[in-house]
């Protein structure tokens, strides 16, 4: 079985605030006589289900075209959370039990909202839990969240600890209705050059 983790891009698709939406241009169509139907797309990098690239908030960093591949394919664990905002901590998943997965993909109540909701509120990561769950070996940590961090931080910790540490994360994930265990996650992002994050089809797939 598949599960479909990816927010469905509409021009009615939740976005950053201030940043820009969802939307195309219909060049041609077979319904105005040409011979095939062609869109332009206009869209930020980060819209629905993405990747951050490195450079989104390291100027040394990677672009998406450079991001490793590897790190986005391969075992991922669903976690589900009750916290409904604030930062989620190793207490948080004290009671859990979290296997040795090496992507870790954290199911928080934000994916029960409409994908043209935006998050009033949302949990997002700490330094501490990072650190941990680096020394665990994982290489990729997700969100259902918009943000790995606080949604009025400027300095950005957990994005730079994430890159610290050599992990990559994923962001408004969605993950309702989807079990906790662990499966073969596959979330590439595009191959696009000088831009500061991707969107991505990301999908879970069922270990037999």
């Amino acid at each position: 079985m598949i599960y479909d983790i990816t927010r469905r891009v509409t021009p009615k698709t939740a976005v950053w605030p201030g940043d820009t939406p969802f939307g195309f241009d219909l060049l041609t169509s077979i319904a105005g006589g040409g011979s095939v139907n062609l869109t332009t797309l206009h869209m930020s990098a980060h819209t629905g289900t993405h990747a951050d690239a490195y450079w989104h908030f390291e100027n040394d960093g990677a672009h998406p075209a450079e991001m490793p591949l590897e790190a986005y394919i391969g075992p991922a664990q669903v976690v589900t959370l009750t916290r409904e905002d604030g930062g989620i901590t190793p207490d948080d998943l004290r009671d859990l039990e979290i296997a040795q997965a090496t992507r870790v993909l954290f199911h928080t109540p934000v994916s029960d909202l409409p994908d043209h909701v935006w998050p009033t509120r949302f949990p997002y990561l700490t330094i501490e839990l990072i650190d941990m769950l680096a020394a665990q070996g994982v290489r990729l940590i997700g969100l259902d969240s918009p943000s790995v961090d606080a949604f009025h931080s400027k300095d950005l910790t957990c994005h730079h600890r994430l890159r610290a540490r050599g992990i990559v994360n994923l962001e408004s994930l969605q993950l309702s209705g989807v079990p906790d265990e662990v499966y073969e996650l596959v979330a590439l992002p595009l191959k696009l050059d000088g831009v500061c994050g991707s969107p991505v089809r990301a999908i879970l797939r069922e270990i037999l």
